[in-house]
């Protein structure tokens, strides 16, 4: 029996990335088009469908043995059903995604969110590999997540579990409002967001620091302060490590991961961050909670949603 083959495809607001992978999680090919939003759901569909038969037949590989097709898209999606019922950056409302594409592709489909996908890549063929219990931050413009019992993804009764950055973490004194309209989120301070938000308030507040010479600070500038010994910048980077360390530990008397992987933009900080965050994990998570439980970062990067993707059909 030839080789099987599965397609991953990451649809994003801007790019498609669709890739090939083995049975074995390995990616083999990958593939980027534009999404064309602005055309509409049809022209949108269209893409996808051309940019899966496109990898395919420049592949090794043939039609054949292609056993499945897997997206992940950044939005509420009803697993089950295969609908994607709402995904603003790509202008999806209520699209039945999985049976159009099965229609024309004559292929097994099915869908997940990005966080979902993307901690399912870094399990399959990542920084997961070989870890059967496991819990994966994505710290992005938002904080995202996703969580893997047994191998394979768990979606809570309505398939909104791992929603982690809607955690509550910050006392009210200190809290401001969450996108989601509640108060305190993890997301408000460990974002790249929520860092930026807090290098503009230290600047306007007249702190002495090196953020006040750049004139549109990201993220990374803030890390990079604070490597260069700049107090403010460190005080910002702890705090969003306290925080996220903090939910690590709450995250650890529930489910009892084996490892967690911190991926996304704000995970590039490095050594600076996840030092700070495996400290506070230790102070708050109780002793026994804490035996072998490794913080790492991801490794697969912007390849994990197609990896997750491709992967719905082995691991989930």
């Amino acid at each position: 029996m030839s080789e099987q083959i599965y397609v991953g495809v990451d649809l994003g607001g801007t790019a498609i990335k669709v890739g090939i992978c083995n049975e074995q999680g390995k990616l083999l090919h990958t593939y980027e088009g534009p999404t064309e939003v602005e055309k509409g759901v049809d022209t949108v569909i269209d893409n996808i469908e051309r940019y899966v038969r496109q990898i395919v037949e420049e592949s090794p590989f043939n039609w054949d043995q292609l056993a499945g097709v897997g997206a992940g898209v950044a939005g509420f999606t009803n697993v089950q059903e295969g609908i994607i019922i709402l995904a603003p950056n790509v202008g999806f409302r209520d699209v039945p995604i999985r049976a159009i594409l099965e229609e024309r592709l004559g292929k097994p489909v099915k869908i997940d969110n990005d966080a979902n996908v993307a901690a399912l890549g870094e399990v399959w063929g990542g920084a997961g590999k070989g870890v059967d219990h496991c819990v994966c931050y994505t710290l992005g413009t938002g904080v995202g997540g996703g969580i893997i019992i047994g191998g394979k993804i768990y979606q809570g009764f309505s398939g909104l579990a791992g929603e982690l950055g809607h955690m509550s973490v910050v006392p009210d004194l200190e809290a401001i409002q969450c996108g989601c309209g509640k108060m305190g989120c993890l997301e408000t301070v460990s974002s790249a967001t929520g860092i930026i938000r807090m290098a503009k308030d230290a600047v306007e507040r007249g702190d002495r620091t090196s953020l006040a010479t750049v004139e549109n600070i990201m993220a990374k500038d803030v890390f990079d302060a604070a490597k260069q010994g700049d107090e403010a910048a460190l005080r910002i980077v702890n705090r969003a490590a306290f925080y996220l360390g903090k939910s690590l530990a709450a995250v650890s008397t529930v489910l009892n991961p084996e490892r967690y992987i911190i991926g996304g933009g704000v995970s590039k900080a490095g050594e600076i961050l996840f030092q700070e965050v495996r400290a506070v994990f230790a102070k708050f998570t109780p002793e026994p909670l804490q035996e072998k439980v490794e913080i790492v970062p991801a490794i697969l990067g912007n390849d994990a949603g197609m990896v997750g993707a491709a992967g719905l059909f082995l691991r989930s």
